[in-house]
C-alpha cells in the first residue's frame, strides 16, 4: 500500500505502471473556516486545503476561525475505484490494519511541532545558594579542552570549581566521554553551563541534581567569579536593562523604519514569510535568494518537472521544497490586499484583524536543518552561515543543467612570500562570499567616540541612563584596503628554507562572480570572552568597482617556493598532539567548515594555517570531508588517503536490507543494485534514480559487477588527469547593490534579521511576515550586501 499525499493523479500513475503496485491511500485535509452565524455564533465553510502547497500558507493553526477535517480514502488502480475510510465491511482485517496505522503515524507537519515551541525552563533550586570555591580558577576565552580527556568539544564549565569537562555520549556517535557527569557523582557540585553558548543574554545551564536545563538567575555574578564577564547591567521596572535601552533600540528602529508608516506590498515577489522562532536568518536569505533570475529559473521555471520526478516522499528532497518553497514567494497567491468589504468592516468594528498572508516555511526548515546540529535547533543562527549551508545543498543537489549558485562562485587567488627566501608561492581556491573586516581604526568620527565613551562610563557609575548612542563611522574605502593588504602567516613553512619562517599573503580575484556576496565581519570575540558585535556605519555604495583587485598570477622577476611537502610529525601517542586552534580559526574566517579546518591542522602536524590550507584544497571533494575528526588508534598511520576517507573499494555490494525494501516495492533486484550503487546506498536518492532512468534490459549480477569495475577505473583515470575545475562565470568587477540583510542585537546568537530588496526601482522591507515598501533604506547598518555584475 502507498500514501497518496501531495502528488498529482499523473504521478501516481506513472509510479502504478512502474510498480505494477495499485492499492494507494489518498489523503486529504479540508480547511472549514467559521463565519458568522445569524445568531452571532460561526457557521462552518468548507474549502478545500491542498496538502502539497497551501497548507504552508501562514494560517494560526490554533486560531479559534479554522477548523481542519481530514478526508480518507482507498484508491484501487488501474480503475480508479474509491472506497472511503473507515470501512470496515468491504475491506479484509490486514488492508484495516494497514490504513489504521497510516492514519494514526505523524505527518510531516506534525512532526515539527513539538520542535516549535521552547521549552519553559524552570530555575534551578541551586542557584541561589550555590557554594563556589576560592580556588583561583580563570577561564580563558578560548583554547578549552576537557581536563581528563583533551576533547575540545559539548565541554561544560563547572559553577562550583571552574572544571571544564566534556558532556554525555550520545547514540550518534557525538558528544563526548561523560566525564562532566563523572565530576558531579564524585564531588557533588550541581551546576554547569556550556562552553560556547555564552552570550550577555544568558548561556545554557544544566543540573546534574535536577537531571533538566535550567536558569541560573544568577549566572553573570556565578561566571564573573572564573573572570568571564557578562556585560553585568542593572534591571528596570520595565524589564529593560539600563546599558541596553538606547543601544538596542536605536537599532532595532533605524533597521526596522519603526515610526515610519510604511506601504504593504502585495503580489508575485511580495510575498512576506512566518517566522517559526527564532527562524528570521532563513527567511532573510531565502527572500534575497529568490530574487535571482537564476534560482527563480532553476526551482520554480522547472517546477513542473521537479514535482512529476520528485521521489516517493517530496518531504526529504531538496529540490522539490525549494521548487515549492519558491512558488510560495513568487506566485503571488499568498500575497493579496484585503478586500474593501473586508477593510469597512474591520473600520465599523474598529478592530484589525490580521491577514493570513504569507507563508510558514515550516517543512522547508524541518528538511534544509536536518541533521545540522546548529539549524535543527530553535535558537538564532548566523545568516552568513546558513547562506553557506544553503549553497552546499545547491551544489549537492544539483537540478537541470544550469546550477544555480554557479551565479556566487569565484576563485580567489592567494600569494604567498616568505619574507627570507623572497620567493613566492600562487594557489586558487573557491569561495562565495568577499569578508570585509571592519577598520575601527580609520573612523572619522574618533573624537565623537571618545567623549561618548566617557559619557557613557560616568552614567554606568552613577547608575544614570546611558548618553545617546554614537556609532562609529567607518568609510567603506578602508574597509576594501583592510582586505586587499598582506597579512602575516602564522607559523609559515618555508619549503625553500625547509623549516618555519616569516611569511605574509594577500588575496585577489582569479575570477569575478555574477552576483558578489559582500559580508561585514561585525562579530568579534572582545577580551573579556564574551562574543560581541561591532555597532558601526559603513558607506556602502550603490555602485562598486572592484577590478583593481583582479589577479595578475606569477610576475617577471618573480621565483617560486620550490613544490616540496612540509614533513609531516605523527607522534608515538597520535592522540597526544594538541590541535593549533589558532591556525583553525583562521582557517575557519575563510569559510571552511570548522572540523575541516582541524582535521587539516592534525595531519599536517600543526605547521600552520598555510601548510593546512594545501590540505584543505587537496581533499575538500572527499565525501567526508567536514565529518568530525577521528584521531587515529595508536599504532595506526595518520594518513590522509582513501583508507582515512573512507574510500569504496570495487567490491561495494549495497547492503541487503536496502535491495530487499526497493524489491519489495515492485522493482527488479538488478534495477535496485544498480540505483543503489549509482547513489552511493541512498536509500531515497535511490527511488529518485529509478523514477528518473528508463527502465534498463534485464542484466546479470556478474555484468553489472563488471560494469562496476570498468566505472571505477574510468573514474580512476579521470582522477588522474585532472577535472574540469569548478564553473565559473567571470566578467567585469563592476557591480550595483540590490539587496542588503541587516542583523539587530549584540551576537549571532540573539536578536533579529531584516531583509531589504531593490525591486521595481523601489526599496523593499521584508521582515518576516511583513512586506512593505521601505521608506529609509538603513544601508549603512547591513551585515551582508548583495551585488549584481553590471553589463560592460
Amino acid at each position: 500500500m502507498n500514501t497518496f499525499l501531495g502528488f498529482g493523479r499523473e504521478h501516481i500513475e506513472r509510479h502504478y505502471r512502474k510498480t505494477g503496485q495499485c492499492v494507494y491511500l489518498h489523503l486529504k485535509q479540508h480547511v472549514i473556516e467559521k463565519v458568522p452565524g445569524a445568531s452571532g455564533g460561526a457557521l462552518p465553510k468548507r474549502r478545500n486545503a491542498k496538502l502539497f502547497l497551501d497548507l504552508e500558507r501562514n494560517s494560526d493553526l490554533n486560531s479559534d476561525d479554522f477548523e481542519y477535517e481530514d478526508e480518507a480514502k482507498l484508491v484501487i488502480f488501474p480503475d480508479h475505484y474509491e472506497i472511503s475510510l473507515p470501512n470496515i465491511e468491504e475491506l479484509p482485517a490486514l488492508v484495516t490494519i494497514a490504513c489504521d496505522a497510516l492514519l494514526s503515524a505523524k505527518s510531516p507537519y506534525r512532526k515539527q511541532e513539538p520542535d516549535s515551541w521552547e521549552e519553559e525552563l524552570q530555575a534551578s533550586k541551586h542557584a541561589k545558594a550555590l557554594v563556589q570555591l576560592d580556588n583561583g580558577v580563570r577561564i580563558p576565552p578560548s583554547g578549552w579542552k576537557c581536563s581528563k580527556c583533551d576533547l575540545r568539544e559539548n565541554l561544560w564549565l563547572n559553577l562550583t570549581d571552574g572544571s571544564v569537562l566534556c558532556g554525555k555520549w550520545f547514540f550518534d556517535g557525538s558528544g563526548g566521554n561523560g566525564h562532566a557527569v563523572e565530576h558531579y557523582k564524585e564531588t557533588g557540585y550541581p551546576l554547569a553551563v556550556k562552553l560556547g553558548t555564552i552570550t550577555p543574554d544568558g548561556a545554557d545551564v544544566y543540573s546534574f541534581d535536577e537531571e533538566e536545563p535550567v536558569l541560573d538567575p544568577h549566572i553573570a555574578k556565578h561566571l564573573a567569579h572564573f573572570g568571564i564577564d557578562m556585560l553585568q547591567m542593572q534591571v528596570t521596572e520595565n524589564g529593560l536593562r539600563d546599558n541596553d535601552i538606547k543601544p538596542r533600540v536605536s537599532e532595532w528602529e533605524v533597521i526596522q523604519e519603526a515610526g515610519v508608516k510604511l506601504k504593504p506590498m502585495y503580489g508575485p515577489g511580495y510575498t512576506g514569510m512566518k517566522n517559526l522562532g527564532n527562524s528570521c536568518y532563513l527567511n532573510a536569505v531565502m527572500q534575497a535568494i529568490f530574487s535571482i533570475p537564476e534560482f527563480q529559473r532553476a526551482y520554480v521555471g522547472n517546477l513542473p518537472r521537479i514535482f512529476d520526478y520528485s521521489p516517493l516522499d517530496p518531504t526529504q528532497d531538496f529540490n522539490t521544497q525549494m521548487a515549492k518553497l519558491g512558488h510560495g514567494l513568487l506566485s503571488g497567491q499568498y500575497s493579496k490586499p484585503p478586500m474593501k468589504s473586508e477593510l469597512i468592516e474591520q473600520v465599523m468594528k474598529e478592530e484589525h484583524k490580521p491577514q493570513h498572508n504569507g507563508i510558514s516555511p515550516q517543512m522547508f526548515k524541518a528538511f534544509i536543518s536536518k541533521g545540522h546540529p546548529e539549524f535543527s535547533s530553535n535558537r538564532q543562527q548566523d545568516a552568513q552561515e546558513f547562506f553557506l549551508h544553503l549553497i552546499n545543498l545547491v551544489e549537492r543537489n544539483p537540478v537541470g543543467s544550469e546550477n544555480p549558485s554557479d551565479v556566487f562562485r569565484f576563485l580567489v587567488e592567494e600569494r604567498t612570500q616568505c619574507c627570507q627566501s623572497r620567493k613566492v608561492r600562487y594557489t586558487e581556491r573557491v569561495d562565495y562570499i568577499m569578508q570585509l573586516p571592519v577598520a575601527m581604526e580609520a573612523a572619522t568620527n574618533k573624537d565623537e567616540l571618545i567623549a561618548y565613551e566617557l559619557k557613557r562610563r560616568e552614567a554606568e557609575a552613577a547608575r544614570r541612563p546611558p548618553p545617546e548612542l554614537v556609532r562609529a563611522k567607518i568609510p567603506f574605502s578602508a574597509c576594501l584596503q583592510a582586505f586587499s593588504e598582506p597579512n602575516n602567516v602564522e607559523d609559515f613553512w618555508s619549503s625553500a628554507l625547509q623549516a618555519k619562517s616569516a611569511g605574509v599573503k594577500t588575496s585577489r580575484f582569479a575570477s569575478f562572480p555574477e552576483y558578489l556576496v559582500v559580508q561585514i565581519k561585525k562579530f568579534t570575540f572582545g577580551l573579556d570572552w564574551i562574543p560581541k558585535k561591532l555597532d558601526v556605519s559603513v558607506d556602502m555604495p550603490d555602485f562598486l568597482d572592484i577590478s583593481h583587485l583582479r589577479a595578475r598570477g606569477l610576475q617577471p622577476g618573480e621565483e617560486e617556493l620550490p613544490d616540496i611537502a612540509p614533513p609531516i610529525v605523527i607522534p608515538d601517542d597520535p592522540k597526544a598532539l594538541d590541535i593549533d586552534e589558532s591556525s583553525v580559526m583562521q582557517l575557519a574566517e575563510m569559510g571552511f567548515p570548522l572540523e575541516a579546518c582541524r582535521k587539516a591542522v592534525y595531519y599536517t602536524g600543526n605547521l600552520g594555517a598555510e601548510v593546512a590550507f594545501n590540505w584543505i584544497i587537496a581533499h575538500m571533494e572527499e565525501p567526508d570531508f567536514a565529518e568530525p575528526l577521528v584521531i587515529p588508534a595508536f599504532g595506526e598511520v595518520a594518513s590522509s588517503g582513501a583508507a582515512a576517507f573512507g574510500a569504496v573499494g570495487l567490491d561495494n555490494q549495497p547492503p541487503e536490507e536496502m535491495v530487499a525494501i526497493i524489491i519489495s516495492m515492485g522493482f527488479q533486484r538488478n534495477l535496485a543494485i544498480r540505483a543503489l550503487k549509482a547513489t552511493n546506498n541512498n536509500l531515497e536518492r535511490a527511488l529518485e534514480w529509478i523514477f528518473s532512468h528508463p527502465e534498463p534490459e534485464e542484466e546479470s549480477e556478474p555484468a553489472l559487477d563488471m560494469m562496476d569495475m570498468e566505472n571505477n577505473a574510468n573514474a580512476n583515470i579521470l582522477a588522474e588527469t585532472g577535472s574540469e575545475g569548478p564553473r565559473i562565470k567571470d566578467g567585469s568587477g563592476k557591480y550595483e547593490l540590490f539587496g542588503f540583510i541587516s542583523h539587530m542585537g549584540t551576537s549571532t546568537m540573539s536578536g533579529h534579521y531584516v531583509c531589504h530588496l531593490k525591486k521595481e526601482g523601489r526599496w523593499v522591507i521584508y521582515n518576516d511576515l511583513r512586506v512593505c515598501a521601505s521608506e529609509r533604506p538603513p544601508k549603512d547598518l547591513g551585515y551582508l550586501y548583495f551585488y549584481h555584475r553590471i553589463p560592460s
